[in-house]
């Protein structure tokens, strides 16, 4: 079933096309990536979705209604610029915020006080949010985005500002919603979280979508092409390397991808002759590589071509 429904939008601010006729759909209970470079046309397209802004072409449809402001109250979004208020306090503001989403007071704070208390956050309720961190602050935002228990959950970079551990709880409340069979849409660079977290991804870049589809397939279109190399010893025979692109490149670990037909058994000649090999393997390529591939300089080469 489908939930969010983009057809054919395009957007422009000026003479600068944020949006260039996009189409996607997000079904019901899964994970839906936005992926791209700054500037690539996701968070407009997020705004379009959540009626912030209108297109200039095409239509959005929530759970078959057009974007309205009908269709914000069946969404929990959290925009990338924070928009808390500094001078309220935690309980406060968490309470105000439900409350305009339609809650019970009762309901509300019980809500609030389930959410504090898993992140490890009810020492914060009658502080300030100008006392708290960034890191801090991003929690209430989240914890206000997902208190009122709306169906479908926008996302706008929920990772930003967060350390490890943080994260890691994050992702663990994004997929228990789903599991609950919430909808999800997220944009993100942190492309290790899209490979943990999606079902689907789309790929903006200079406001096109030019690369969608389930996260497994995308990756499986892409073929084995990619070698993850641990080894010990000098790596420098690494830049003696032609028809590849080396990335993830630290003292002992390389992840290569072969391009034009590269033997990789040359590959592994050149690696035995300077290395001790500990791994040798062909894989799917990486999601960061499939990224860069797709609308990095690679891309651009083989489109001039």
């Amino acid at each position: 079933m489908v939930i969010i429904k983009v057809e054919n939008v395009t957007k422009a601010f000026g003479s600068n096309i944020a949006v260039n006729d996009v189409s996607f759909e997000v079904e019901k209970g899964r994970i839906f990536g936005l992926l791209g470079p700054n500037g690539a046309g996701k968070t407009t397209t997020i705004r379009m979705i959540n009626n912030i802004l209108a297109p200039d072409s095409g239509q959005i449809t929530i759970n078959g209604h057009i974007a309205s402001p009908l269709t914000q109250k069946m969404i929990g979004y959290m925009p990338e610029e924070r928009g808390l208020y500094k001078k309220m306090k935690v309980g406060e503001q968490l309470l105000y915020l439900t409350q305009l989403k339609g809650m019970k007071t009762s309901e509300a704070k019980k809500a609030i006080d389930f959410w504090l208390e898993r992140f490890e956050a009810s020492d914060w309720k009658k502080k300030e949010l100008g006392e708290l961190s960034k890191g801090m602050s991003q929690k209430i935002q989240f914890i206000a985005t997902i208190a009122h228990n709306p169906d479908i959950y926008i996302f706008d970079e929920p990772f930003s500002g967060l350390d490890p551990i943080n994260s890691e709880t994050l992702k663990e409340v994004i997929i228990e919603l789903k599991n609950q069979g919430k909808t999800i849409l997220f944009s993100t660079h942190r492309m290790e979280q899209v490979e943990q977290m999606c079902d689907d991804i789309c790929l903006f870049n200079r406001g096109k979508a030019v690369l969608q589809g389930s996260l497994r397939e995308v990756k499986a279109s892409f073929g084995e092409n990619t070698i993850n190399l641990e080894f010990e010893g000098d790596g420098s025979f690494l830049d003696k390397l032609t028809d590849v692109r080396i990335n993830n490149r630290s003292t002992n670990f390389a992840e290569i991808r072969v391009l034009n037909g590269q033997s990789m058994q040359d590959i592994l000649k050149l690696a035995m002759e300077h290395a001790e090999i500990h791994k040798f393997e062909r894989v799917q390529p990486s999601l960061n590589e499939i990224f860069i591939s797709t609308v990095g300089e690679d891309n651009i080469k083989n489109e001039e071509a």
